[in-house]
């Protein structure tokens, strides 16, 4: 099994959100930067089927972005990953992101293609069936759990309204992670030591523009007050109702 793992650079859950003074983009300063949540499963997962009777031959994590985002996947490779690739440009949108990985994954027959269900900054949840579909494979959203059943063919479990499906699926496949594939893993002092040790390649993207463009950040509106109204006064909860035109 040949592993590819999608990794989003994003803010740490506690990160306090500001913007630059224009709007223009998210204020960094001295903002921390992980490896998005749901993407640490999908590496999680590649690391259960190697220490499993999985024969896996190489896991590779790969991310959109710039040199800011090698620290991100130096902590990848010190959780287990054999290599690592930064495709060198700004990730502007999921449609950009997805056809850069796609560039690069379409003719190096990875058997798996792991990636988070979303990223905790945008939520977007796009790039891994955009992935899919650029690359003619089959795609498995949201899967909580997955089981190799032979030698190019796997079972997953994923969430639907109500309850879970399950699928078998041949390889190539992309998958969608969530909570339970997997656990997260912590790096110990060997991996971190590894990782220096292990290569970390820069390519150029490929042409091609997004299909969204950001004019401003900015926050929600303020959340208004609350009008309470007793019983026995339906006729002006009706009337209130009427003035925002819900009724």
């Amino acid at each position: 099994m040949k592993v590819l793992i999608c990794i989003s650079h994003v803010p740490d859950t506690t990160t306090r959100i500001k913007f630059l003074a224009d709007g223009s983009d998210l204020d960094k300063a001295g903002v921390t930067f992980v490896i998005n949540p749901y993407d640490e499963y999908g590496l999680s997962k590649a690391l259960d089927f190697r220490e499993g009777t999985v024969k896996v031959d190489g896991i590779t994590v790969i991310c959109v972005g710039g040199p800011e985002t090698e620290a991100t996947l130096v902590k990848a490779l010190s959780i287990g990953a054999d290599d690592a690739v930064r495709i060198d440009a700004n990730p502007t949108d999921a449609e950009f992101v997805a056809a850069q990985i796609a560039a690069y994954a379409r003719d190096r027959e990875y058997d798996v293609i792991f990636a988070g269900k979303e990223s905790i900054d945008y939520n977007g949840g796009m790039v891994p069936g955009m992935l899919a579909e650029m690359l003619d494979t089959p795609f498995i959203s949201f899967a909580t759990q997955m089981e190799s059943t032979g030698p190019r063919t796997a079972l997953f479990h994923r969430e639907v309204d109500g309850g879970y499906e399950v699928i078998e699926a041949k390889y190539p496949v992309v998958v969608s992670c969530q909570k339970g594939i997997a656990e997260w893993r912590i790096p110990n002092m060997r991996g971190i030591m590894a990782a220096r040790k292990k290569p970390l390649s820069v390519v150029r993207p490929v042409e091609g523009v997004g299909l969204v463009k950001t004019d401003k950040f900015e926050y929600p509106p303020a959340k208004g007050g609350c009008k309470y109204f007793k019983p026995g006064e339906e006729a002006g909860l009706a009337a209130a109702l009427t003035e925002k035109g819900i009724i």
